[in-house]
């Protein structure tokens, strides 16, 4: 015969403290030990005997609580992601390191970036220890390649960062707002989006002049449209949610849901796409010097180094195409690291 349980609540036993359930026990022929039963209360919960109490053919059993379930938060999420992808985190290295070599510039530069040398003008590699040779003036490239990636990194991150702020409020004011408000900050945007980012820069640059801050200004102006694209997107999808409706219904000011539960479903869109707008800005600053619309002669920068340096291709090529070498590598590196991080932000992956 099969063993059955018929589980029914119980007064505490004599000397427990507290409620348990009393479980009766028809055995059959075979005997044997009771087994778990089930708490008959909604959501009950799996149920242990008490050890020592036992009256006739009843049994007491107690609650017994499911052991708890840790949940990763969401950026718990990525950074666990992000360990697990070994791509990103290599890249994410190498761009570490070209950032500190810029930073430590002046620790790590032989010789000073400024110092010309009549003499030596277009040696290759190893010349009386200049380990990358030297450029058209006989200053050495290693020293002005470090000092010119602090340029470089100036000029793609810093408009990144004043566009994702300026372009990210915009975008998250004419979503949620909506209306008029929305159609003016827009076609706005729009008007911009009508000429290439290259072009739009060139023409912004050359109308204000060379300049390392008018670069950067011209750098900013063009990468506002599209941040605050991403961020109106993004903030019309939330603003259809149903907390957003709850906490329109309680009474909470405009400003306070968008603080609290607006700008955290939207900064994650931005800074995907402003991270991947870092190389983009790095080009673009090399590109302007490059055509003299951006750092001055003899503020050391990669892309004026490469325009300087064109001249000589046919007699140092190695050496001439060491600044296009380090745009490319530090590009790239950019662009990889973009990529993991999206693929780690994005939960639908």
């Amino acid at each position: 015969m099969t063993d059955y349980f018929s589980v029914i609540p119980a007064k505490a036993a004599p000397g427990l403290p507290g409620r348990g359930t009393v479980a009766s026990e028809a055995r059959g022929q075979s005997g044997g030990a009771p087994r778990a039963a089930l708490d008959p209360s909604p959501g009950g919960q799996p149920l242990r005997a008490v050890p020592g109490i036992r009256g006739g053919d009843e049994v007491i059993y107690e609650e017994q609580a499911l052991p708890a379930t840790r949940v990763r938060g969401y950026w718990q999420s990525v950074f666990y992601r992000l360990r697990y992808d070994p791509v990103t985190l290599v890249f994410a290295a190498i761009v570490l390191l070209i950032v500190l070599a810029a930073v430590f510039a002046p620790l790590l530069a032989p010789f000073d970036p400024y110092k010309e040398s009549i003499a030596g003008r277009l040696k290759p590699f190893g010349w009386r220890d200049h380990p990358l040779g030297t450029d058209e003036l006989g200053r050495d490239m290693l020293s002005r390649l470090l000092f010119g990636g602090r340029v470089s990194l100036l000029m793609g991150i810093v408009p990144v960062l004043i566009a994702s702020l300026v372009g990210g409020m915009l975008g998250v004011v004419g979503g949620f707002v909506g209306g008029r408000t929305n159609t003016a900050i827009m076609r706005t945007m729009d008007v911009f989006y009508a000429f290439p980012s290259v072009l739009l820069a060139v023409a912004i640059a050359g109308a204000m002049g060379g300049g390392m801050a008018n670069g950067m200004l011209a750098l900013t102006l063009v990468f506002i449209p599209p941040i605050c694209r991403v961020a109106e997107t993004a903030t019309t999808q939330v603003r259809a949610l149903d907390f957003i409706e709850a906490a329109r219904a309680s009474g909470a000011r405009t400003m306070t849901i968008i603080r609290y539960h607006v700008l955290g479903n939207v900064l994650g869109p931005v800074f995907i796409y402003a991270s991947s707008l870092v190389s983009v800005s790095i080009l673009l600053a090399a590109g302007l010097s490059f055509l003299g619309l951006g750092v001055r002669p003899p503020v050391p920068d990669w892309g004026l180094m490469l325009s300087t340096l064109r001249q000589s291709i046919y007699v140092v090529p190695f050496v001439c195409a060491l600044p296009g070498l380090a745009i490319f590598i530090t590009s790239i590196c950019c662009n990889l690291v973009s990529d993991g991080m999206r693929a780690a932000m994005d939960v639908r992956m």
